[in-house]
């Protein structure tokens, strides 16, 4: 026997002793032959995505699950040994699917059938979260559970005995702290061993619902990917894709089923689901009196006091209003959009590569035609590098370490509590604060993330008002630049967004038929962002910059060199040009308005030319803040609404903003020239 040989042999003796396994059927997109499977599943906002990137590094892919228009990331890790295709599925609540991401979340174990599911939690709020686990269990799945942020539920006086928990749900548990490392070894350990299917479900209910899950056990074949009684259970609840599913997979005995089911539903005063739901949190109470006890040492600590005066709708707003005043206004407006862009642009671009780009194209490219589509007037190094990179990238990455750190400490969660009651009145929720606030980084990425919200009026009243009054991270940066010498004229834009946000959002409301959601959200612990996580996240959206938002820059500079070239350019401004001084703006800003066309941040940066150059200033220079910021969606978010709501609503929302937002630039000018106010 040779060495190699015998080291692994010594290896497999190893691994049997252990009870481990390498070896499965199973192989995802990512995966191949010999890669077990690994779904980590759970409510949203409790470290999911944490774990995930610890258990998978870098070796990351994202992509829509197949069908749908929601996000899932697939990696590879390898767990004691072990390879592992890694897939982290949307947030769940319930295994009876209400949202797309739940929907998505459930296909993923049945249709998928990993061979680990690892539920992670947040351990101070197991009376909410092991329902889900109990479910999980019911379905007959290979569940480890993960009791993260550990911390924070010491913390909080909370001990877990997770033995005797482990033994009560008959399944691994593990207690971590993902954000630190703290458990992940024994996590991986004990993944890698995990692949036994709980022998039974530690749940029973009332006699009339087990007979009828009997009936129905008894009704029902196999191969569904949850166990017969898990799949009853959806069905008594009415859950409709099940309903489907089912009747595709039973055709023959499908009217004894729904009769079956029907029965069993009149038996009882209220629905199913909430009698089930009910019964489950009993259970779950049950089990924490046995494995949960409360500790003296659980006192408040400031950052609870601080989470509450977060979500606190009078402390709130002050806090949400210096955030916005320290980050947006100062770190982005005077310090990303003033010093980092006078300094790139002005000496940087202008005195350094431009004059050089130009003396070089000049010297080597005889014909002035061709000498234009680089270094002309539209020329594609200076004016579309020039603007992706001295007037841009430093406003967008300022943005973007912002949104890092509030992202990383837990704030959003608690911003979406705060705004919740505002939402309420233009006929949406607090999930909406999410794509929302997202929109001040990329209405375009926003736009996708509408996907997380419950209903098609929610997701469509979303799509519209970040079309409309939320401008991207790159134009805000700009116009806070231009604007910030006049605190009036920095108010009077603000407020007229803000209004025309609530007016629009009100009245679309009224107008758009569907039912309203309800709002739950899970508040995660506040935490000190770490370094290493918002470098890593700002570097993460920096290269979606470069790879998705600088190639327009670069096509858009083209466009306008063809433009200029074929005479439609000059077509277009002289159309664009009586509309922009009609209401009150000088024609040159007209150029501005095409800039625009083709991005919202390409144009404020033509605003920026003029206000520099001093052409656009006062009154005219709030006007065309307040026109240019409502103008139509640049075109990259246009054709994600496009593919997210479809054309015709793409198109109605386009044909709905330009002229409303030249209305609303009218009506601005009237009431500011009227009312004699100085800016």
């Amino acid at each position: 026997m040779t060495l190699q040989q015998r080291i692994l042999s010594i290896f497999k003796r190893r691994r049997k002793r252990s009870g481990a396994s390498c070896h499965s059927g199973g192989a995802g997109p990512i995966g191949g032959e010999g890669l077990r499977k690994l779904a980590i599943v759970g409510n949203p906002n409790v470290g999911k995505s944490v774990v995930f990137n610890q258990l998978t590094g870098r070796y990351v892919t994202i992509s829509n699950y197949p069908g749908t228009t929601v996000d899932v990331s697939r990696g590879k890790a390898v767990l004691d040994g072990c390879p592992f295709e890694v897939v982290d599925t949307p947030g769940m609540y319930a295994m009876h699917s209400i949202t797309e991401e739940e929907r998505v979340a459930r296909k993923i174990l049945l249709d998928e059938k990993p061979d680990v599911i690892l539920h992670v939690v947040d351990a101070r709020n197991l009376p909410r979260m092991l329902p889900l686990t109990l479910q999980l269990i019911e379905a007959g799945l290979p569940v480890v559970l993960e009791l993260n942020m550990m911390d924070e539920a010491e913390a909080a006086g909370i001990d877990i005995d997770t033995g005797r928990l482990s033994q009560r749900l008959g399944i691994p548990v593990v207690a971590t702290v993902a954000v630190s490392g703290r458990g992940l070894d024994v996590l991986r350990r004990t993944l890698a061993r995990a692949a036994a299917i709980p022998e039974k479900s530690p749940l029973r209910y009332d006699k009339g619902l087990e007979e009828a899950l009997a009936g129905l056990s008894g009704l029902l074949r196999t191969g569904y990917g949850l166990t017969n009684r898990a799949i009853g259970l959806l069905l008594l609840q009415g859950d409709t894709q099940i309903e489907n599913q089912v009747k595709k997979q039973e055709d023959a005995r499908w009217d004894e089923i729904k009769a079956a089911t029907a029965g069993a539903r009149t038996d009882y005063n209220q629905p199913l689901s909430y009698i089930i739901a009910l019964r489950q949190q009993e259970e779950v109470k049950g089990i924490l009196t046995e494995v949960t006890t409360k500790t003296e040492r659980g006192r408040r600590r400031f950052a609870d006091w601080l989470s509450q005066a977060m979500m606190n709708p009078y402390s709130g707003s002050l806090i949400f209003a210096a955030i916005i005043y320290v980050g947006l206004y100062w770190f982005v407006g005077v310090f990303g959009a003033g010093t980092m862009v006078d300094f790139i642009e002005s000496t940087v671009f202008g005195q350094w590569i431009n004059p050089w780009v130009t003396s070089v194209a000049e010297s080597i490219i005889p014909w002035q035609v061709v000498r234009d589509l680089f270094v002309g007037e539209y020329g594609v190094i200076t004016l579309g590098l020039t603007y992706a990179f001295a007037i841009i990238l430093p406003i967008v990455g300022t943005f973007f370490i912002v949104f890092s750190i509030i992202e990383d400490s837990g704030y959003l969660p608690r911003l979406a509590m705060l705004i919740d009651r505002v939402f309420k009145l233009i006929g949406l929720n607090g999930r909406a604060v999410i794509p929302i606030v997202l929109g001040f980084g990329c209405d375009t990425m926003a736009t996708i993330v509408t996907r997380t919200q419950e209903t098609r009026r929610e997701r469509l009243l979303t799509t519209l008002l970040l079309a409309l009054a939320i401008p991207c991270s790159a134009q805000l940066g700009v116009i806070f630049g231009i604007l910030s010498g006049s605190a009036a004229a920095l108010l009077i834009w603000m407020g007229t967004l803000i209004f025309v946000f609530l007016l629009i959002g009100y009245l679309a409301s009224r107008l758009i038929p569907g039912q309203r959601a309800s709002f739950y959200m899970e508040v995660p612990p506040l935490r000190l962002p770490k370094l290493s996580n918002v470098i890593t996240k700002t570097y993460t959206r920096l290269e979606w910059y470069f790879t998705e938002v600088l190639p327009f820059f670069l096509l858009a500079s083209v466009f306008l060199w063809l433009g200029k070239l074929t005479g439609l350019f000059d077509i277009v401004i002289g159309w664009l040009t009586p509309v922009v001084e009609f209401i009150g703006i000088p024609g040159d800003a007209a150029v501005a308005f095409l800039y625009g066309f083709f991005r919202r941040d390409f144009g404020a940066a033509g605003l920026y030319d003029l206000n520099n150059a001093g052409i656009l200033v006062g009154i005219p220079l709030v006007v065309a803040a307040v026109t240019i910021t409502l103008f139509v969606p640049c075109i990259a978010q246009f054709l994600v609404m496009a593919k997210e709501r479809g054309w015709k609503t793409a198109i109605s929302i386009a044909l709905f903003i330009l002229p409303f937002a030249f209305l609303v630039g009218y009506i601005l000018n009237l009431i500011l020239t009227s009312t004699g106010v100085t800016l």
